[in-house]
């Protein structure tokens, strides 16, 4: 669950004409799944019966990827799929935080809502407290939602089936889990049965729709009026009616706007005590909230901090919050979503302390002070604030007040 990317203004002439786009209209169109994901029969089927219902000839290239390892899908991955081997990829992920905007690709309506969840056993019955330890799935949307709960060890495994066998086998006593990997698994396992909660997080709700490249762009309303036939006629519902969340799970639901930074290193016995597989600890602060009487000062940063943290975002945080800042399976880190142009609800020391403590997610806190203060000038400087010729430091960023609004450029 691990990409993004990619947007095309062609579609209306081409619909106009009824015209497929060059190298669609004498052949099948080339529908990939995604590497090793749990919904890919799902995904298939859906394929099948909206591509029928659309009157499009397809072939299915489930190999579509050079690769597929367990830390997901790569942008050069995605692009190289799109460009050689698939037109449409089935099965892929989108939500609020992690929507692909502004990028190449063109998407159908949502054939499955679905997310993450809180899985337990059936039969368990350890009380929460501080010696929880959760299972998430490493560098997935998974490990973002587990890292931000408190008072629980955190198990990272390699693979979402992993992640359930993890509580399955009694090694975890939770999970945070992809849900079509919950329904994979027990499959395979039909003697297994889990007790199923919605995780509470922006992290949590995704759709699951079709993303067409640059030859396919042009399928895109024929599918969605497949997909809306399909729905109306309960087609749908019958294909995924395995794969649909548990009542429960949709009725607790939360919001986005719930979602908080948290401020700073914890303090006090009470607070949670993560430790990931690697042995490396860290600790969460508080949630924030921006005090009426606090400054507008921001703390200032210089241009050789902007060009290093700039590097370091690339090999650290773009994978997950996209190379232009602009969010895949994480957050934006740019836009009013982030730093609106007034009334923020964050502080420029609460998105720090957040970073420096639980980023970046597959490994927390693995960079220098410093290091970390150069990544918030490149975010201030990407959101308008301008650069002057002090430095930013570890000290100055954490005691930072200052609500994040955009800048005006200068």
């Amino acid at each position: 669950m691990k990409t993004r990317l990619n947007g095309f203004a062609i579609a209306g002439v081409l619909l106009a004409t009824g015209a497929l786009a060059p190298g669609l209209a004498s052949a099948d169109v080339r529908v990939c799944t995604f590497p090793g994901s749990p919904s890919t029969a799902l995904d298939e089927a859906v394929t099948r019966e909206a591509f029928r219902t659309a009157g499009i000839a397809l072939s299915l290239a489930p190999g579509g990827f050079d690769s597929g390892d367990d830390d997901g899908v790569s942008l050069k991955e995605l692009n190289a799929a799109l460009t050689r081997k698939c037109d449409v990829i089935a099965g892929f992920p989108r939500s609020t935080v992690a929507d692909g905007s502004g990028s190449k690709l063109t998407f159908s309506r949502g054939y499955l809502r679905s997310g993450y969840v809180s899985i337990t056993t059936r039969d368990s019955s350890t009380p929460s407290g501080e010696n929880d330890v959760v299972a998430a799935t490493y560098a997935s949307p998974a490990q973002l939602i587990a890292v931000q709960q408190p008072n629980v060890r955190l198990d990272l495994e390699n693979t979402a089936e992993l992640t359930v066998d993890a509580v399955a086998s009694g090694h975890a006593q939770r999970a945070i889990v992809w849900y079509p990997a919950v329904v994979a698994y027990t499959i395979k396992h039909r003697e297994r049965h889990f007790r199923i909660v919605n995780a509470a997080s922006p992290y949590a709700d995704w759709q699951l729709v079709f993303a067409f490249g640059k030859n396919g762009a042009a399928l895109q309303p024929r599918i969605d009026a497949a997909l809306e036939k399909m729905a109306a006629d309960g087609r749908l519902a019958a294909l995924s009616r395995h794969w649909i969340l548990p009542e429960a799970a949709q009725a607790s639901s939360s919001s986005a706007p719930a979602f908080a930074y948290r401020d700073g290193p914890g303090r006090g016995s009470a607070m949670r005590r993560m430790t990931l597989t690697s042995g490396r600890a860290s600790q969460p602060g508080r949630f924030i909230k921006v005090d009426a009487s606090t400054t507008t000062d921001a703390p200032g940063f210089d241009r050789t901090q902007v060009a290093h943290g700039k590097t370091l975002y690339s090999s650290s945080c773009a994978k997950c919050h996209g190379p232009d800042l602009q969010g895949l399976n994480a957050p934006a880190l740019r836009g009013p979503a982030f730093a609106p142009a007034a009334n923020a609800k964050l502080t420029i020391g609460g998105v720090y302390g957040y970073m420096a403590n639980n980023m970046p997610a597959d490994r927390p806190g693995k960079m220098k002070p410093q290091e970390y203060a150069d990544i918030m000038a490149f975010l201030l400087y990407s959101n308008g604030y301008s650069a002057g010729s002090t430095k930013l430091t570890d000290d100055n960023a954490k005691a930072s007040t200052t609500p994040l609004n955009a800048r005006m450029p200068q």
